[in-house]
């Protein structure tokens, strides 16, 4: 499934991270590995001299460097490129133009803000791409080359948007050997404030329930279709949060000590101005697990 990935780095900690972790999966795939470093024409606008002007490709080129070596370790080959421009628009042309068939970024990078949802980079990206992307969260030991994708989680709320991300777990999984969680939440404050402001029912709770169990026996259907090597575990799982279904997810990989999300970038009920949907904003803010995000 991933013949070429593209891995854009910063020289922050966490693009770092995910470099480690994209070319891990490149060597795993069996996929050519390509790193891009922009050079940011904001930045670039600021300059006032040659000299100036050059620091910053110097800067982008030792960043690169940082990655062959890296690569190196890892034991997998890596090109590099050098790119100018808006960032999230080189980011997403020269995947469309080089044929990725995954993009591999850090959750923040150099301008990435603690409270924010994610770095601004990152987040224009999932908005601007067609293409599946996985989230690294944070920087990770320095020396690790492998990583243990045994335990996958495939989120599923029953619509077509996230059967985007059966294939993508599928593919993950079978590479792995790795069993995949399928999990649907069902949000109780969500359901109550919609239908019933003084509170449900546990008839209406089963009835969201059984549509979960629907939601999750289709998308393990699916997935042994996919790939029947791969063993499936199902589960509906109620939430009270008021975070909602991010919560229930992010408890999940808690409890299950799960290793890797896969979650469609827009669910049933995200409308088509979002940047993300809701859910797929909260978890990648907070999820201490890389989150695959697949389109729409």
């Amino acid at each position: 499934m991933y013949d070429h990935i593209l891995i854009p780095v910063d020289g922050s900690d966490e693009s770092t991270a995910a470099a480690r972790r994209g070319l891990a999966l490149a060597r795993d795939f069996d996929a050519t590995a390509e790193a891009v470093h922009v050079v940011d024409q904001r930045a670039r606008r600021l300059t006032r001299t040659d000299r100036e002007s050059g620091h910053l490709r110097e800067h982008g080129e030792s960043v690169l460097a940082d990655i062959e070596s890296l690569a190196a370790d890892i034991g997998h080959p890596v090109t590099t490129e050098l790119l100018e421009g808006k960032p999230s628009v080189q980011i997403d042309e020269y995947a469309r133009e080089t044929d990725a068939g995954l993009i591999v970024l850090g959750r923040q990078g150099m301008t990435g803000l603690g409270k924010r949802l994610l770095g601004g980079v990152t987040e224009q990206v999932l908005h601007r791409t067609a293409l599946p992307v996985l989230v690294v969260s944070g920087a990770e030991e320095t020396g690790t080359t492998g990583f243990d994708y045994s335990r996958i989680l495939v989120t599923t709320d029953g619509s077509a948007n996230a059967e985007t991300a059966t294939r993508h777990g599928a593919a993950v999984a079978d590479c792995y050997d790795a069993t995949v969680h399928v999990l649907n939440v069902v949000d109780i404050q969500a359901a109550g404030g919609a239908f019933n402001a003084g509170g449900l029912n546990e008839t209406f709770i089963e009835r969201l329930e059984e549509n979960g169990r629907d939601a999750v026996a289709a998308t393990a259907d699916e997935l042994k279709r996919t790939a029947p090597d791969v063993s499936v575990e199902t589960a509906v799982e109620r939430t009270t949060s008021l975070d909602g279904v991010a919560t229930g997810i992010r408890e999940y990989v808690s409890d299950r000590d799960i290793d890797l999300v896969v979650i469609a970038s827009h669910g049933r009920s995200n409308l088509k101005r979002q940047l993300l949907g809701s859910v797929t904003s909260q978890l990648l803010r907070t999820a201490d697990v890389p989150v695959l995000v697949t389109p729409r």
